[in-house]
């Protein structure tokens, strides 16, 4: 009996730090544009890989180097930045990083699919800034950037990718275990998530079609 108690914690947190960095933002942002690309340009590879990477290095690889090396230099506690105050820094990089990208999407003619996440991702960067400086409430951006996703899948790829979700209530109870956020904190990015990125997505897919 002693053994069970002292191994379950450890398992817990060992499921819960694989689904954390599994399912990160950056992964998501990264991963989603490609996916999302292959659908909308007709399985055409290289405009696939073309729009697919504008989006994924822009909002995902660039953002994420200056994090990781700010984090390696002792600027933040660690890649997640999970101290609420050092975010200010990784949130203007990923929006003047992602802007750079949207401005490349519309000036070369991208898909209006892709111009719509683009879009979503930006206002989902922008609402979660607001309410972490402006309310000092941290949201959980892990929650947040997985739902939005989530949605965006299920409409491109129809209903039966509603099994996403499955690995975002993953992503989202990993946090809590971890400590790195409370419920609250993940269930606000949760429907954050839903609501402006897969709603602006929507919308914006609709209007621009």
């Amino acid at each position: 009996m002693p053994t069970q108690t002292t191994e379950a914690p450890g398992t817990r947190r060992r499921l819960a730090r694989i689904a954390t960095e599994v399912l990160a933002p950056w992964v998501w942002v990264l991963g989603l544009p490609l996916i999302v690309a292959w659908k909308v340009t007709g399985y055409h590879l290289g405009e696939t890989v073309l729009w697919g990477l504008v989006v994924g290095v822009t909002g995902s690889l660039i953002p994420m180097a200056v994090i990781v090396r700010g984090a390696r230099k002792g600027k933040w506690d660690s890649h997640h930045v999970t101290d609420r105050t050092g975010r200010l820094v990784p949130f203007a990089v990923c929006i003047g990083s992602l802007t750079a990208g949207f401005v490349v999407l519309i000036a070369g003619g991208a898909p209006h699919e892709m111009i719509a996440l683009a879009a979503a991702e930006l206002v989902c960067l922008l609402a979660a800034l607001a309410i972490t400086f402006g309310l000092k409430f941290k949201i959980s951006m892990h929650a947040m950037v997985a739902a939005g996703a989530a949605v965006m899948l299920i409409r491109v790829y129809g209903p039966w990718l509603t099994l996403v979700f499955l690995g975002v209530g993953w992503v989202c109870w990993s946090r809590v275990e971890l400590g790195d956020h409370t419920k609250a904190e993940v269930t606000a990015g949760l429907g954050t998530g839903v609501v402006l990125g897969g709603g602006v997505y929507l919308l914006l897919e609709a209007v621009l079609a």
